[in-house]
C-alpha cells in the first residue's frame, strides 16, 4: 500500500530513539502505529497528538497501552516537519515540569543549531 505523507518526522538527536528502546514490544507497536497516523492523516485526533497549553508550541504524541500512558514531546518546523524530542511514561495527571523544561530546552537547541 502506497500512502501519501502529509508531514514528515525527524528524531532530534537520539532522545526519542533512546526512549523507544526502553519500551515493551506492544508499546513500541503502538508508538509506530501512532507515528504513522501523524504522517498519513491530515487531522490527527487529540487523543494521539495534542498541543501543550502554556508552552512555546510544544505538542505531545500520546500513547496508551492498557493502563500505561506514554508521552513524547514534539514541535513543528516549517509546517510539515514534526521534530520528536524526549519521551516518558506518565504516572500522574499532571505532566512533570522537568520533562516540559527539557523539551523546551531541546527545542531551543534545535533552532540554535539550525541557525548556525
Amino acid at each position: 500500500m502506497n500512502e501519501l505523507f502529509v508531514r514528515d518526522i525527524y528524531y532530534y538527536k537520539d532522545y526519542y530513539l533512546d526512549f523507544f528502546e526502553t519500551l515493551k514490544p506492544d508499546v513500541k507497536r503502538k508508538f509506530n502505529w501512532t507515528l504513522k497516523l501523524l504522517v498519513t492523516i491530515d487531522r490527527v485526533p487529540v487523543k494521539y497528538f495534542k498541543h501543550m497549553e502554556g508552552t512555546t508550541g510544544l505538542f505531545e504524541v500520546r500513547v496508551e497501552v492498557g493502563s500505561d500512558i506514554y508521552r513524547v514531546f514534539s514541535f513543528f518546523d516549517e509546517g510539515r516537519l514534526i521534530i520528536l524530542l524526549n519521551g516518558f511514561q506518565k504516572k500522574s495527571l499532571k505532566t512533570p515540569k522537568n520533562e516540559i523544561e527539557l523539551a523546551e530546552k531541546l527545542k531551543k537547541q534545535y533552532f540554535d543549531e539550525k541557525s548556525e
